[in-house]
């Protein structure tokens, strides 16, 4: 066998060949609707790997978009939207609103309006791209396996209900509980966190210039900060309070900052437009991270195994922070009240007291045991769907469940009525005993009058 195909060179091409072919035949075709901001930088890293093994992904969005753009391994379909892109810049969060010292009420409100600007302009995204009947036609023809969708925003859901394929959810979860009402998981307040609670489970590599700028950070090592890819400034005030607690510390600073530069910055601060987070939090001299606590930074900072110190701003970032923080991974700071003295006791805290790296290297190396890597399993869902045409089988018979039947008060109400007609049978037959045995003996006849003669 060895010798016909070393005589047969041709044979080894036709093999290959068939094997790509083999390899297409399974591939599949996914329409992937992400919801834009970070969000969609986790999506990528799944549509990147969907794409390596074979499978034809298409991006669909708004032509107005933060970081949505063309990429080598999917192709981007935009559709036109009826916003402006005055509206579009306007309706994105201000950086600077996030630390107003403002009331409380007045900073509820603003949140509250801010959502519903969010909500009105995905909305008529949503409408926009269902009204496009060339488009919405041309997206029936193309016949796709799967959508592939953020239901944070639910227009990939509609889109997969109207051309009848079957939809995979990528997300963290969803404010109001809708992710387990969705699912009809048991979802008990008792132990499982609200959003925006703050409750935690238990209630009562590198570029040049960074490795030699971590490399030169001696034995002290270096400091981590950023808050995110949504804010990259602040408020000068602010910024030059955190600039000054960062010069009280021996480690070197690598702060992620594209505003002006504080006048008061240390010298052991360097500010960079951009850093390759993950990358720099795997590095062996990576003594602290600063973080907003969003989902990228928690998850990296708990994969590397760096304790934080955590400055929350807003969504599900105080949830995060809070469950962190009690499990001794890190210290929360308001990012409003803190000082710069506050910001440097906590750096000095999560660095020198040595528990806190214990209990984060212990956490991550829980995170990590698992059999299969979470980008795998991510891929492996999303192509069992594609070759099984859904999942039917894996749905939850509690959806065909109304909600009596649900928490089974038909099952409650019939045996509470068996258990009140025993009684019932009980008391009556008790009853009659008791006046068979001990109640009043009939009354004696009144004596007759004897008949005259």
């Amino acid at each position: 066998m060895v010798r016909g195909l070393r005589s047969s060179p041709w044979v080894l091409v036709g093999l290959a060949f068939c094997t790509v072919c083999l390899g297409f035949a399974n591939a599949g075709k996914l329409l992937a609707i992400p919801m834009d901001g970070s969000h969609w930088l986790s999506m990528r890293e799944v549509v990147q790997e969907l794409s390596l093994r074979g499978h034809e992904s298409v991006i669909l969005a708004p032509e107005l978009s933060m970081h949505i753009r063309e990429g080598p391994f999917y192709t981007l379909k935009t559709f036109p939207v009826s916003f402006s892109k005055d509206q579009f810049h306007k309706s994105q969060r201000n950086p600077h609103l996030l630390f107003e010292t403002a009331p409380f009420l007045k900073r509820f409100f603003d949140m509250a309006g801010a959502m519903k600007v969010f909500a009105d302009m995905y909305f008529g995204f949503c409408t926009d791209l269902v009204s496009n009947k060339e488009l919405m036609k041309s997206l029936e023809q193309a016949h796709y396996d799967a959508v592939l969708t953020d239901p944070v925003v639910p227009c990939g859901a509609i889109l997969a209900q109207y051309l009848s394929i079957p939809a995979v959810y990528f997300f963290r979860g969803i404010p109001c509980d809708f992710t387990a009402e969705g699912t009809r998981c048991p979802d008990p307040s008792s132990y499982i966190p609200r959003t925006f609670t703050e409750n935690t489970d238990h209630m009562t590599f590198l570029q040049r210039e960074f490795e030699a700028y971590v490399n030169a950070s001696g034995e002290h090592g270096v400091v981590i900060f950023s808050l995110g890819s949504m804010v990259s400034e602040i408020p000068m005030t602010k910024a030059m309070e955190i600039a000054e607690a960062l010069g009280t510390i021996p480690q070197m600073v690598l702060w992620r900052y594209t505003g002006t530069p504080p006048s008061n910055l240390a010298k052991n601060t360097k500010l960079v437009k951009w850093l390759p987070q993950n990358d720099l939090l795997a590095h062996p001299k990576t003594r602290a991270f600063i973080t907003h606590a969003g989902s990228h930074g928690i998850y990296e900072g708990l994969c590397n195994g760096v304790p934080m110190v955590l400055m929350p701003l807003f969504g599900d970032q105080m949830d995060n922070a809070k469950r962190m923080e009690s499990r001794g991974a890190g210290v929360t700071l308001n990012v409003l009240e803190m000082t710069s003295d506050d910001l440097s006791k906590a750096l000095k805290k999560v660095i020198n007291d040595k528990s806190y790296k214990e209990n984060i290297m212990r956490m991550s190396a829980l995170h990590k045991d698992r059999p299969i890597s979470p980008l795998d399993l991510a891929v492996f869902w999303v192509e069992f769907v594609m070759r099984n045409k859904g999942a039917p089988h894996l749905r939850a018979a509690a959806h065909d469940l109304n909600w009596i039947q649900y928490h089974s008060l038909d099952v409650m109400a019939f045996l509470l009525a068996i258990v009140l007609t025993v009684v019932l049978i009980a008391i009556k037959c008790l009853k009659f005993c008791f006046q068979k045995c001990f109640g009043k003996k009939g009354r004696p006849n009144k004596a007759t009058k004897p008949k005259s003669h």
